[in-house]
């Protein structure tokens, strides 16, 4: 994993950082100790989004593509970017939520919902990179 610390400073570098998490409990651990480090802290509803949207984007693609390729947060003064990368070139889809809780379906349109911008592309190499905006 590699992170550098946000500052006030006029020197000021922009947060990252990287993991290959295994499950969407690893995720939210791994966004949280990102958190954690930045200066100035984000508002607690900020990181609890920020840990919604990465739970959400990680579980979606642990269930529909097999596995994370990459986990990359990053955070300038104005956002907190997460950035999910997953061996699937098939997009996320919405659908209508299941009120059972059998079929799920609430994830994609929460993601959209959180973040103020969402974005879907290839990936090199073959499957997709979802990339999503919080405000900081």
């Amino acid at each position: 994993m590699h992170q550098s610390l946000a500052t006030d400073d006029p020197a000021f570098q922009p947060a990252r950082g990287d993991c290959r998490p295994g499950t969407a409990a690893d995720a939210r651990d791994f966004a949280r100790g990102f958190a954690d480090l930045l200066h100035p802290a984000p508002a607690a509803r900020t990181t609890q989004n920020l840990l919604l949207l990465v739970s959400e984007l990680v579980t979606n693609a642990l269930r529909h593509a097999g596995a994370v390729t990459a986990l990359r947060l990053s955070a300038d003064h104005d956002s907190i970017q997460v950035r999910v990368e997953d061996p699937s070139p098939a997009r996320p889809e919405g659908r209508s939520p299941d009120l059972t809780g059998r079929g799920g379906g609430f994830g994609w349109p929460m993601v959209c919902t959180l973040a103020r911008e969402v974005t879907v592309r290839p990936r090199p190499g073959g499957g997709k990179i979802v990339q999503a905006a919080l405000a900081r």
